[in-house]
Parts: C-alpha cells; sequence; structure tokens
C-alpha cells in the first residue's frame, strides 16, 4: 500500500484496536512477579524492527530470548519481511505486529523450552492515543506478559515535551529515579525511568499481564546501557542480520502487496530480492 490508508482501513484499524483492547490485563499476573527479586524469572523476551536504510518496506523482523538475570542471549530469530501497511501514528502495530507474533509463533514450535516469559517491546503500551499501544497489540495476540518501553515521549493526554517535563527529566538524578507520566485526565499512563548514567529517560507502560510498577522494576534491571539488553540485542541482531544480507539472496515473507525497493539496493525477482552495495 503507497500513501496514506483510506479512512475506511483507519476506521477498521480503530474498531480492531478497540475490540482487542478489552483484553488488556494490567496487573501481575505471574508469581515471579510478586517476588522482590523475580525469583523464577529465566527467560526475557525483546522484539525489534529495523528497516532497509532508503526504504521503509523492507525490514528485517527480531526476536531474542535472554537469560534472567545473567542476560545472556538463549536464542534469536531474523527474518527479512516485506511491510506493506503504511505508518500511522497510533496505529504501529498494523504494520509491525504480525511479524512479531510470526516469530513466537516459530519459537513456540520449534524452541518451546525457551518460550519467553516476558516480552519488553520497543514502543508503548497503555499510553497510546487509544490507550492500546503496540506492546499491549502484541500481548493480547500472544497472551505473554508484555512491557512497553519507548525512548521518545508520546505526547497524549496533555502530555508535552515542556518546560515542566524537562524539569522533571532534570530531577531524575539517580539510576532507578522515575516521575509518574500523568494525562490531564488525572489517569497515570506510564512512568519515566532514569535507566542508567543517561540524561535521556525512558518512557515505561504496561502492555499485557503486568503491573506499571513490576515493568519499570524489571526494565530498571535489565539495563547495562540506557536501552534494556533484550531490546538492544534485538535491534543490534536485527541490523547486523541486514548488513550480512546485502550481498546475499533473501527470501522476504510478505504480509501484502510487494512495492519495489530502493533501486540502489536491490531488485525484486519473484519474492527474491537481491541486495548489492552502493
Amino acid at each position: 500500500m503507497t500513501g496514506p490508508p483510506p479512512a475506511a482501513i483507519l476506521s477498521r484499524w480503530a474498531r480492531e484496536q478497540a475490540r482487542l483492547k478489552g483484553g488488556v490485563v494490567r496487573e501481575d499476573t505471574e508469581e515471579w512477579q510478586k517476588e522482590p527479586s523475580f525469583a523464577g524469572l529465566q527467560r526475557v523476551g525483546g522484539v525489534d524492527l529495523s528497516y532497509i536504510k532508503g526504504d521503509d518496506s523492507r525490514a528485517c523482523a527480531s526476536l531474542v530470548v535472554l537469560s534472567y538475570p545473567g542476560l545472556e542471549v538463549l536464542y534469536e530469530d531474523c527474518r527479512m519481511v516485506a511491510v506493506s501497511a503504511p505508518y500511522v501514528a497510533g496505529f504501529l502495530a498494523f504494520r509491525e505486529v504480525p511479524f512479531l507474533v510470526e516469530a513466537v509463533q516459530r519459537l513456540q514450535q520449534e524452541e518451546p523450552g525457551l518460550k519467553p516469559q516476558v516480552l519488553l517491546v520497543d514502543g508503548n503500551g497503555l499510553l497510546h492515543h487509544r490507550g492500546f499501544g503496540v506492546a499491549c497489540h502484541l500481548g493480547v495476540l500472544t497472551d505473554l506478559p508484555c512491557i512497553g518501553v519507548a525512548k521518545n515521549l508520546l505526547q497524549v493526554d496533555g502530555l508535552a515535551r515542556d518546560e515542566l517535563h524537562r524539569e522533571q527529566i532534570r530531577s531524575l538524578q539517580r539510576e532507578g529515579d522515575t516521575f509518574p507520566l500523568t494525562g490531564t485526565s488525572g489517569s497515570v499512563l506510564g512512568m519515566a525511568l532514569r535507566s542508567c548514567n543517561s540524561s535521556k529517560p525512558l518512557y515505561i507502560s504496561v502492555g499485557h499481564r503486568v503491573s506499571l510498577e513490576t515493568a519499570v522494576r524489571l526494565v530498571q534491571s535489565c539495563c547495562r546501557y540506557r536501552i534494556p539488553e533484550p531490546i538492544r540485542q534485538a535491534d543490534i541482531r536485527s541490523r547486523e542480520y541486514i548488513r550480512k544480507q546485502m550481498c546475499s539472496p533473501v527470501k522476504v515473507p510478505s504480509s501484502g502487496p510487494e512495492r519495489a525497493p530502493c533501486p540502489r539496493l536491490g531488485k525484486v525477482t519473484g519474492d527474491l530480492i537481491c541486495f548489492r552495495r552502493p
């Protein structure tokens, strides 16, 4: 699909979000979540989509599973995918989640013993225009606990990157410091977290089957750098996979009509894409 989707599709997407939103669980549901040290938690997953530079219709979908608390990679799945849905603010899930669900399903079929007990998602959960971001969407469809971890503030319900927000960020002096993201409605939509020695906070929100307090504590415990290690490893490995494939033929599963990639990068032959370096 090229250009913005018609109003009928946006309306259908909004109805689908509203339908699935009813399945979101905002509380802790697992025994390990109730333990101060997360005793019983052994596997933490992270997901990411990295796009080929200059071509927003080609991406690498990545799922990694890390040990906990060691944060060593136990499993990775990187696949090139053809993205047909356009990017529309508030509807990112319809562009990316189908590929992430497929990755989770492959893991469950091929390595069920490595199924993650929680997924960290590069995006928002309840912190969303309609209270149903990509972390909620993925959580409901997979029925896995999910946490939204965003690098930038989504400006909804009166939240804004204004002087008050900047002052709150400056108040985060130590690792683990937080402040609530309270909208004009009075609802706490998430939490800003200083994850490590960085002046830029992370914006944590509930995705599914986890409380906000637990989500913040878990994300902090997974941070060796600013970005929690499951998401960081998924991003690193997806980008490396793209680099390795630049000179190799790649089978790219598609979720819809194909769009030709950037001529600088390659050409389409059926569903075979031949990449070359510029």
